[in-house]
């Protein structure tokens, strides 16, 4: 599904823990790191594709995480020339995105990659927040910026919330 603009609507997941870490995933077979994210289908709203996606690429569904905010408005990025599928119809020259960032309620161990028709990671961390800024391909830092920059807030709310012993209260 291709939007009159040529973007394709898709999702992106920023997942953190209690420490305010992100989930940082290597693409399988390749050293490039990314947040989960992927197509939404055309029967399918934004949080419907999101939470399909977090379960096909990590294993975790709605239970093991908190929805702490989504982005407002579509964030979008243009593929390099060199990605554009110049002989498709309709020409898909990038994607538009709606960003989630979620909190993970459960043990981390509960991650899995083989839940999707293919698998897209093949090993995970945690990072600090602001880490997927260098380590993205180049032509996402825009829009992970973007996205970054409205939901971090969701995650300073939350971290407001923080106990002495440095957990998150109110679990």
């Amino acid at each position: 599904m291709i939007d009159s603009k040529g973007y394709r609507p898709n999702v992106g997941i920023i997942l953190c823990n209690d420490e305010g870490q992100v989930f940082w995933a290597k693409r399988k077979g390749a050293n490039s790191w990314q947040f989960p994210q992927g197509g939404i289908d055309h029967d399918e709203d934004p949080e419907t594709a999101m939470y399909r996606e977090l379960w096909e690429e990590t294993g975790l569904s709605a239970e093991h995480v908190e929805v702490l905010g989504r982005t407002r408005y579509w964030l979008r990025y243009k593929l390099p020339d060199r990605y554009v599928r110049k002989n498709s119809s309709p020409l898909c020259i990038g994607q538009k995105q709606i960003w989630f960032i979620l909190r993970i309620l459960t043990d981390a161990s509960q991650v899995r990659f083989d839940c999707g028709h293919k698998q897209e990671f093949d090993n995970w961390k945690w990072v600090d927040y602001w880490y997927p800024l260098k380590d993205v391909v180049y032509f996402k830092r825009r829009v992970y910026r973007k996205a970054m920059d409205e939901l971090g807030e969701f995650l300073i709310e939350e971290t407001s919330k923080v106990s002495p012993s440095g957990y998150l209260s109110g679990k």
